[in-house]
């Protein structure tokens, strides 16, 4: 019995014909997303980039993102044993202050890392004790090192170099030497001296000590209150530059407003005239279009670049490369706005004797206004984001501090504290955004 018979009302060579088309696109499209990701997979040369890839690399940057480091350094020039804090100078422990984890005997140090890990220095000799492989003996010479390693193979995390010896048994130890220097870096988790610095006089206090500080009339500092030290010390720290930062984000901050109402304020007069029920001429509306076209047809990061050229670094050059781009954006979408209004309402605000201005303010406006809010709110958090990327390539804010922090692996951490505040504006300028679009949308 045929599917004829069964309902004679269906066609069934077109239903078969149907089902062919729908086997064969299942058979086909596999194949062909097969197909793309293999042509990919050879014309981006993964094979290479997999064989080039640091992921060891990747796990040391992301630790020197939530730690610090303290380095136990002997000059072998000079002589003389110090500790500092991520080989700051001015993090430098002084004479008889040094962690109770390094022991300091003259010239000579001996360097507890914990859990059976220890490093002795001698003269010009140190000794690397490691559990479960053996001691490790290495002489700094003038031409170079000198390394004795325990009988075996040796192991992945040692660096044998007649130059240099490199050991990083886990990863937060690691021993160093050359014919100028032994060092040795012990890492601890957190961000070092991120309130104050270390020859600050705050340094060291608790949350408690500088509360009743702050409430104190004996000032530390003669000519300012103690709660003005504290924000003074906070703000010039000079490892993290807090100050900086935050004027470089209220900088990105602005570059983003600027740039979004700059865009929206050009954008609604001229979505009028691309609008094709407010502008009868046709060659206007296409001139109009394909203005909103070229703008927004070239990417911001190229506008940014061409006012840099134009007008010098600076966050001006930003915000107008912002501001050119969102007008085609903006404008496109409040002209397909502006011709899809109910006509009866302006006609109702027509028949009360108003005038061309005002059946637009109190006719259309009001029929538009819930997607220019929500778009131009929606732009600003976009360019938010955006900003700190133009930034990058000269228009200042806080996207050039993150490249000239990115540029070397030891400011990782202060990497990590700009994109965290990067995130905490972009989750402001969210909640703002809703809260102002409920406000002026809903009352």
């Amino acid at each position: 019995m045929t599917a004829a018979t069964l309902q004679p009302g269906f066609d069934s060579q077109a239903i078969l014909e149907q089902i062919r088309k729908r086997t064969a696109f299942t058979v086909a499209a596999p194949l062909l997303i097969l197909a793309y990701f293999t042509y990919t997979w050879f014309a981006f040369d993964i094979p290479d980039l997999l064989e080039r890839a640091r992921p060891d690399r990747a796990v040391i940057l992301a630790t020197d993102a939530v730690a610090h480091k303290v380095h136990v350094t002997k000059d072998l020039r000079r002589g003389g044993v110090s500790v500092a804090i991520e080989g700051e100078r001015t993090a430098t422990y002084a004479k008889g202050a040094s962690p109770d984890w390094v022991q300091i005997r003259g010239d000579d140090a001996v360097v507890d890392l914990d859990e059976g890990y220890l490093i002795e220095i001698t003269g010009n000799v140190i000794q690397f004790t490691v559990p479960d492989y053996g001691v490790i003996k290495v002489t700094a010479t003038k031409t170079g090192v000198e390394t004795e390693l325990p009988p075996g193979d040796i192991p992945e995390w040692v660096k044998d170099d007649p130059r240099k010896f490199d050991a990083r048994p886990t990863l937060d130890r690691r021993v160093q030497v050359t014919k100028t220097k032994i060092e040795v870096h012990n890492y601890f988790g957190g961000w070092e001296n991120f309130w104050f610095t270390f020859n600050s006089p705050l340094h060291g206090k608790s949350f408690g000590e500088l509360t009743s500080l702050a409430m104190s009339d004996e000032r530390i500092d003669p000519d300012q209150s103690n709660l003005s030290l504290i924000v003074d010390e906070f703000l010039s720290n000079s490892d993290w530059q807090h100050g900086a930062v935050f004027v470089a984000l209220f900088e990105t901050i602005m570059m983003a407003v600027l740039g979004t109402l700059t865009a929206a304020l050009v954008g609604l007069p001229l979505a009028f005239l691309a609008a094709r029920n407010f502008t009868p001429s046709f060659l206007v509306r296409l001139g109009v279009r394909r203005l909103f076209d070229f703008v927004r047809g070239i990417d911001m990061l190229i506008w940014s670049l061409i006012f840099i050229r134009a007008f010098g670094l600076g966050p001006l050059t930003g915000a107008l490369a912002i501001a050119f781009t969102d007008t085609g954006s903006l404008g496109k979408l409040f002209s397909e706005a502006l011709e899809n209004i109910d006509n009866k309402q302006v006609e109702g605000v027509r028949a009360t004797g108003a005038t061309q201005l005002q059946r637009y303010r109190f006719g259309v406006i009001p029929q538009i206004l819930p997607v220019f809010v929500s778009q131009v709110l929606y732009y600003l958090e976009s360019n938010t984001r955006s900003a700190t990327v133009i930034g990058a390539l000269g228009a200042g804010g806080i996207g050039l501090m993150l490249v000239e922090t990115m540029k070397t692996s030891r400011d990782w951490e202060n990497t990590s504290y700009i994109i965290i505040l990067t995130i905490i504006v972009v989750i402001l300028m969210d909640q703002a955004s809703s809260w102002l679009r409920k406000k002026l949308i809903e009352g």
